[in-house]
């Protein structure tokens, strides 16, 4: 079955491709060639100890750093060399470890300059009509996050975990193709854990994009994801199923072993 906003692409070709890619500091090869690719509609896990070089492999995909050596191709063109606001109009929305939201605004107003980053320079911004029928892209996010009885708070005044729901949403709010999400769960109280894996779930199966996840909760990440990247001294040791994780005798070394 096609989605409506892949009939541009073959059906099946990867929405992003990571070929051979290094990043050295120094003498610390943080990421020793490292190659993937993630599926229209897949939600992607990438997993590892501490200092596997998921940061530093996550962080070239956002245009945040350039490998040394490889490729990033994002619905096949070639976007190594591009920064993050270039990658967000081609198609990539992404959530931070720190929280991005604006404690002093809405909830609501947050989702909608999140758009507007995405629409255009900072000058047209303070100048376009305050809303550009991005109000209507905004509630559709708060009633699917659960976040109505909110949605006119000030970001400051909730919880941790409700703003890092209004975070994914933000995050959500260009309609991208491609979602990079950084740590969801971290510092989140364990209760929410489950709602935020059945939110993206619901967002995967209602807005057809394809996720890459970082996270430590590997609970999480074996619920969620359709296929998960194992990490180890910035090389990949496996990639497969949750089944095939779980089950593979390196990644229980390297996890239990240490």
């Amino acid at each position: 079955m096609t989605h409506p906003h892949q009939h541009n692409r073959p059906e099946g070709a990867p929405v992003l491709k990571v070929t051979d890619m290094k990043k050295a500091y120094g003498a610390i090869q943080a990421v020793g060639g490292v190659s993937f690719e993630v599926r229209p509609g897949e939600i992607f896990g990438v997993i590892g100890p501490n200092g596997s070089g998921k940061t530093t492999l996550f962080n070239s995909m956002l245009g945040q750093i350039t490998p040394d050596e490889g490729k990033i191709e994002l619905k096949g063109q070639d976007v190594t060399k591009c920064g993050p606001l270039e990658l967000n109009r081609r198609g990539v929305g992404r959530t931070f470890q720190t929280l991005q939201v604006f404690g002093k605004m809405t909830v609501r107003d947050n989702l909608i300059v999140a758009a507007q980053e995405h629409h255009g320079s900072m000058f047209s911004r303070m100048f376009a009509p305050s809303d550009s029928g991005l109000g209507a892209k905004a509630d559709a996010l708060i009633d699917q996050f659960h976040i109505r009885h909110v949605a006119h708070k000030k970001a400051g005044e909730l919880s941790y975990g409700q703003q890092k729901l209004v975070d994914i949403a933000m995050a959500f709010m260009s309609e991208p193709d491609l979602v990079l999400l950084d740590e969801p769960c971290a510092g989140v109280n364990p209760s929410l854990v489950g709602g935020i894996s059945t939110l993206l779930k619901d967002l995967n199966r209602t807005r057809q994009g394809s996720f890459v996840v970082i996270e430590h909760n590997m609970d999480f990440v074996m619920d969620l994801c359709h296929r998960i990247m194992v990490m180890v001294e910035g090389k990949v040791l496996a990639i497969g199923t949750p089944e095939e994780i779980r089950s593979n005798k390196q990644v229980l070394d390297a996890y239990l072993g240490n």
